[in-house]
C-alpha cells in the first residue's frame, strides 16, 4: 500500500485564469482526481468498477479549502491524501497541496457512500472500511510541509 498517497498534478495553461494562476474551482477537480486515484492505486479498489459494477458512488457532500499560495502554469502540485473520521457511510478526506516543500492549500472533503439504484446513503462495506483503517495506520506520522510564506 502506497501511504500516504500523493498525486502529482502538472499545472497546465488550461488550469489557469487571466491572472496566470490556477483558477480556484480547478483545485476541486484535482482533489477529486486524487480521491479516485487513492481508491484505485493506494487502496486497491478499482474506482470505475465501484461505480459501474458495484453501483456505488462516493459523492462529495461537503468541500472546503484554504489557500496559502498560488500555483501557476509549469508548477507541479503534489496532492497528498489523508483520511480522517469514518462514519457509518461518510468519510472525511484531507488533501494537502504542496510544491517546492511548501504547503499551498489544504482541502477537506466529506464523501458519502451511496447506492446508485436507490440514491440513498449506504454503510461503507466492512472490507473497504478495513482498507481505510489500514491506510490511516500506514499514514501515521506524516506531517504536511510548512505553509508557503511561513517563517522558516
Amino acid at each position: 500500500m502506497e501511504a500516504p498517497f500523493t498525486l502529482r498534478v502538472p499545472i497546465r495553461f488550461s488550469h489557469t485564469d487571466p491572472a496566470g494562476i490556477v483558477y480556484f474551482p480547478n483545485y476541486f477537480d484535482f482533489c477529486n482526481a486524487a480521491v479516485e486515484d487513492l481508491y484505485t492505486r493506494a487502496l486497491g479498489v478499482d474506482y470505475a468498477k465501484l461505480i459501474f459494477e458495484s453501483r456505488r458512488a462516493t459523492p462529495i457532500v461537503r468541500a472546503e479549502c484554504d489557500f496559502f499560495a498560488p500555483s501557476q502554469m509549469g508548477d507541479a502540485l503534489d496532492l497528498t491524501v489523508l483520511l480522517g473520521r469514518i462514519g457509518r457511510s461518510s468519510i472525511e478526506i484531507d488533501l494537502y497541496g504542496h510544491a517546492q516543500a511548501k504547503l499551498r492549500l489544504k482541502a477537506r472533503l466529506v464523501t458519502v457512500h451511496m447506492d446508485l439504484e436507490t440514491r440513498r446513503s449506504t454503510p461503507i462495506p466492512d472490507a473497504l472500511r478495513d482498507r481505510f483503517d489500514a491506510y490511516i495506520a500506514a499514514c501515521a506520522g506524516w506531517t504536511p510541509p510548512a505553509k508557503a510564506g511561513a517563517d522558516a
